[in-house]
């Protein structure tokens, strides 16, 4: 017979012979070939049973020597019971190929161990082959293993096909999704942790590489056409991947599952590179873009795809699948339909950016943000007549950040609106205590961005009103600067709030004018004193090369300053570079500009030097 081994089951624990039925302590070692007959009161014979029995069964000696058999063991071997006498019962059934294994069998028949027990695939003589649970325990009234000589075994064969058939199909279904028949997640990573754990011998250069992806909008065809319609669209997804991963020119072939829901999976345990797991996402991408026929209703789907391909050396699981998923929220943020390559300086970059987001929040608590000022100059004379206020975060590992840093983090978690209060009263405190330390001086005034969710999320208008009651600020003196996207379309709450701080004497500027939706009817309507004209036209004012202006740049800031001028507002121009720069501007008409030519952003001991004198450049 043939075998297979699934490995010794733990012995339970030597069993006292005075516990057995029928047998006492004085009783002798029993063989069913001894002659004599059972003992006066012995209720059954138990030499009759071991004949008659169905289960196959032998005495083996301490040399592992079978004493006798019964029938049962002859018809699973296809050999006479008595022509089994004085064989190996391990060879018949093959304990001796797996080293753990008969060391075990070794142990029972030395009297050092009371029971074993392994499980074995043997190949019956009508050829079919039975899953076989082999149990060896020693005989009663045998000696154990303190001095004296150890006694004989019983070996038993029983058969365990069926039981170990059921738990397969229970297993296959534990393992496998119903919907697709696909591998399930759990099969899924029983496999992925496999392939990482890579044996010794194998070769260090080995590659896992996987493509996780799921369906551009299947929650639409679940919601108008159904569950059942959306069943049989995994399905046969599920079947377009398989043929996909089938046709991989690969040793060993990709593994596709459903980790739930529309997301699956294909690994590939042994990658050849890069190539190959993206030549096998655009494969995936093509075969899904084709319609489905599903009884009768034909369907468009695409797919979004992220792709990871790395050694195996270093690689878990866990860190696997984190790419993986990254990968695929790339895909879908990029447009979906597509696939997208794991890239490690995204990544860095986004794990940065998650470390900003988680440390936000406490950070204003600390007191790691500081603001600095940048001058806002008068174009004609040069003077500086207010500064901005731009705040900074002084990370304790990233170093100083700049707002496009941190700012649009803030706005997505809601933080912003702590962090911009901040902002508003340390800007305010400042203003005022410049106007005081320097009253012969026309006081500057002080700009501050405000981010639309500030409108939304908090009473702005009481804020700024507690505000400059608290530092004692004039409203004149505050200038809230809106992006030109955040102001369009503003109506309800966030109109009536604009309008209260215009009331107030607050003055209301938008900021980087000019890029976006450039919709000049909106002007008229909201209560809006001041225009800061976007960088780019005043880059624009020279060719790449620098040596002339451009024209239609300048005719553009032209209009837009003289309408401005007609409905009664100040314009300032940013990103003001050079002096030619500065000149244009100021023959255009522009009231103030900002930009490097006059000063960067520095600390408020700078700009208390600045107040009442012309700025450097001007």
């Amino acid at each position: 017979m043939s075998a297979t081994s699934e490995g010794p089951v733990p012995a339970a624990g030597p069993t006292p012979s005075a516990q057995r039925p029928g047998v006492t302590e004085r009783d002798e070692p029993w063989s069913p070939g001894a002659p004599a007959g059972p003992s006066p009161g012995e209720p059954h014979d138990y030499r009759a049973a071991f004949r008659a029995a169905a289960l196959p069964m032998a005495v083996v000696d301490h040399e592992g020597l079978i004493v006798t058999a019964n029938e049962a063991l002859g018809a699973l071997t296809g050999t006479r019971a008595a022509a089994l006498t004085a064989r190996s019962a391990a060879d018949l059934v093959d304990l001796p190929a797996d080293a753990r294994t008969w060391h075990a069998y070794r142990e029972v028949l030395r009297g050092r161990r009371s029971r074993f027990r392994c499980t074995r695939r043997l190949k019956h003589p009508d050829g079919r082959a039975l899953w076989a649970e082999i149990t060896a325990v020693p005989m009663p009234g045998g000696q154990a293993a303190d001095g004296g000589a150890p006694g004989q075994v019983l070996l038993s064969v029983a058969d365990v096909s069926d039981r170990r058939e059921l738990h397969q199909r229970l297993r296959h279904l534990q393992l496998h999704d119903p919907v697709t028949r696909l591998p399930n997640r759990t099969l899924f990573f029983e496999r992925l942790s496999s392939a990482l754990r890579a044996p010794a011998d194998r070769d260090e250069a080995a590659r896992v590489g996987l493509c996780y992806l799921d369906l551009d909008g299947f929650k639409a065809v679940n919601d108008t056409l159904g569950h059942r319609t959306g069943d049989r669209l995994l399905a046969a997804v599920a079947t377009r991947l398989t043929d996909c991963a089938g046709r991989q020119d690969v040793r060993a072939a990709p593994l596709v599952a459903r980790l739930g829901g529309d997301e699956f999976a294909i690994l590939v345990e042994e990658s050849t590179g890069t190539e190959q797991l993206t030549e096998l996402a655009r494969s995936v991408l093509g075969a899904l873009q084709q319609p489905f026929d599903l009884a009768g209703q034909r369907l468009a789907v695409s797919a979004s795809i992220g792709v990871v391909e790395r050694p195996v050396a270093g690689t878990s699981a866990t860190g696997l699948m984190q790419a993986a998923d990254t990968t695929l929220y790339w895909a879908k943020a990029d447009g979906k339909a597509r696939w997208t390559l794991f890239d490690p300086e995204r990544n860095a970059h986004r794990m940065t950016r998650q470390a900003l987001s988680s440390t936000l929040r406490p950070a204003v608590e600390r007191g790691e943000f500081t603001i600095e000022y940048q001058p806002l100059v008068g174009m004609a004379d040069g003077v500086v007549r207010g500064v901005e206020a731009l705040v900074r975060w002084n990370h304790p590992q990233f170093g100083m950040l700049a707002p496009n840093r941190f700012v649009a983090i803030a706005e997505e978690d809601g933080s912003i609106v702590q962090l911009g209060r901040w902002v508003l009263r340390s800007a305010c405190r400042q203003a005022r205590r410049w106007q005081l330390d320097h009253p012969a001086e026309p006081p500057l005034f002080i700009s501050v961005n405000v981010a639309v969710r500030q409108v939304w999320d908090s009473d702005l208008v009481t804020d700024v009103a507690q505000i400059l009651a608290e530092t004692g600020l004039d409203p004149a003196l505050l200038q809230l600067e809106l992006t030109e996207s955040a102001v369009m379309g503003s109506a309800g709450r966030p109109l009536r709030a604009l309008q209260a701080l215009s009331d107030m004497g607050v003055r209301i500027a938008i900021d980087d004018f000019g890029t976006g939706y450039s919709n000049l009817a909106y002007l008229s309507r909201l209560p809006v004193s001041a225009l800061k004209l976007d960088g780019a036209f005043v880059r624009g004012f020279r060719h790449e090369d620098g040596t002339c202006p451009s024209p239609a740049d300048e005719t553009i800031v032209e209009a837009m300053v003289g309408l401005a001028h007609r409905l009664g507002l100040t314009v300032t121009a940013e990103c003001v570079e050079t002096a030619g720069q500065a000149e244009r501007l100021r023959r255009i008409g522009c009231d103030t500009g900002q930009g490097w030519l006059y000063s960067r952003a520095v600390a408020p001991e700078r700009i208390a030097e600045l107040i009442g004198t012309r700025a450097p450049g001007a």
